[in-house]
């Protein structure tokens, strides 16, 4: 396998070289002789493989050395089996770690992530081109598509790759068929983790490249001590806050929510955890029809409040239908879902959120000020998750200064209010009593 020691910047300025570091402290700890995972020489199909492990014996060792379950640990296990630590010698396809006798063994240092190797395109065209001389064609179907792209991209060179293949597959048949099974299923694996079949996730995907190193020191010249000046000038004028000030806010805001905190008031009619009765989970539900009078006086503390809970985003919403302004909520509801919606479908949720509120003659279209326009026009041209953050935090302000007190002045605030019920605290029985004495204590 031909490999240039040339550093991949991609990976070399990563915050997650720090925990592969970890993680191959732990594979050097299991591969101790004394107090490692147990290895033993396992017979595959017609071939003895040496030093082979098997997926319980990885989890139970994991799972003893962190004191976690076997679940926890199978999680850990398939994670250094995803990053190449661990390779499968039977199904190479599935890079997960199966927690019965499916055989295993230790990848060598040299194909370990850390040693941030650049994954060539000349380096997988010679991998492929040798699998294709020891199959004789009959590759996997997904290894075919990328050995014929490869071909086309590498035409001018092809014969320098099939001459590397037949040197590597010749020397590869001077070895002992032990460790010849050994090293391709090495090299194989290597190229699973870095090249994983289409429909698989990668876990070397580490997003855009960084070419500079965010840790070299910085030349000390005129722009940096410029940079440095401005910046301190800024954290001098940064507006502070009194601790008397501070703990005014504290003392109010544990005024205000005293009562609605179940560990410093008691629950109405009871706490489920303690008596067994879901009458609280029952009254408090999401979309409850009727809600409790706590439950609409936590509306009026601030417009946070309201919006966080569905019933209140639901009278919430009623109100701004009969004042013609309900295309606002929807704007921010939309802007929500994008936010924390799938990745997938981001890119067209985008569009439609723009096509429905913000172009010209949309149906719902929302009042927004030209800057504020500019910037998510601007930003729609590559959309992400926040692009409308500058539009959403427009309305929500809008919604909060103008639409928040009328409503909580408003009929349908009131009648909400007036229906509101007041649970009556649940009554113990003397048996019920002091069992509920004892739970609480």
């Amino acid at each position: 396998m031909t490999i240039r020691n040339v550093r991949d910047h991609g990976q070399r300025y990563r915050p997650r070289m720090a925990c592969l570091k970890k993680v191959e402290s732990v594979v050097l700890e299991m591969q101790d002789p004394k107090t490692g995972v147990k290895c033993q020489t396992q017979r595959l199909v017609i071939t003895t493989i040496p030093h082979a492990i098997t997926g319980e014996d990885i989890v139970a060792w994991i799972a003893y050395r962190f004191k976690v379950d076997a679940l926890e640990a199978r999680a850990m296990g398939t994670m250094m089996v995803a990053f190449g630590y661990i390779y499968p010698l039977q199904d190479h396809k599935r890079l997960i770690l199966k927690p019965d006798t499916s055989l295993y063994r230790f990848q060598t240092p040299y194909f370990w992530p850390a040693q941030q190797w650049p994954v060539e395109d000349t380096d997988y065209a010679i991998y492929l081109a040798k699998r294709n001389i020891r199959k004789k064609g009959m590759l996997e179907l997904y290894e075919q598509e990328e050995y014929n792209n490869l071909y086309k991209w590498m035409n001018h060179k092809w014969d320098f790759i099939v001459m590397q293949a037949k040197e590597q597959y010749r020397a590869g048949k001077e070895r002992k068929k032990p460790d010849r099974v050994v090293f391709d299923c090495q090299e194989r694996a290597y190229w699973v983790v870095h090249r994983p079949p289409p429909g698989t996730v990668s876990a070397m995907d580490y997003g855009h490249e960084r070419m500079i190193d965010p840790n070299m020191e910085e030349k000390k010249t005129s722009d940096y001590y410029r940079r440095i000046i401005m910046f301190t000038q800024q954290c001098i004028m940064r507006p502070r806050v009194k601790s008397s000030v501070s703990i005014g806010a504290i003392v109010k805001y544990s005024t205000t929510y005293k009562e609605h905190d179940p560990f410093l008031h008691p629950c109405l009619p009871s706490s489920p955890w303690l008596t067994d009765d879901i009458t609280y989970w029952t009254l408090n539900m999401p979309n409850v029809e009727t809600p409790t009078k706590m439950r609409v006086e936590r509306w009026t503390f601030s417009f946070g409040e309201l919006l966080t809970d569905q019933r209140g985003r639901a009278d919430f919403r009623l109100f701004l239908k009969k004042e013609f302004s309900g295309e606002n909520l929807a704007f921010w509801e939309a802007c929500e879902d994008l936010k924390w919606g799938a990745a997938e479908t981001m890119k067209e949720k985008a569009q439609q959120i723009y096509k429905t509120f913000l172009a010209r003659g949309a149906p719902r279209w929302i009042n927004i000020d030209g800057k504020t326009m500019e910037i998510t026009v601007k930003g729609l041209g590559h959309p992400h998750r926040y692009v409308l953050d500058a539009a959403q935090t427009h309305i929500y302000m809008l919604m909060k200064k103008d639409s928040y007190g009328r409503y909580l002045k408003s009929p349908v605030f009131k009648e909400t209010q007036k229906k509101a019920i007041a649970p009556e605290a649940h009554r113990f029985s003397a048996v019920q009593q002091s069992t509920y004495g004892d739970k609480a204590e």
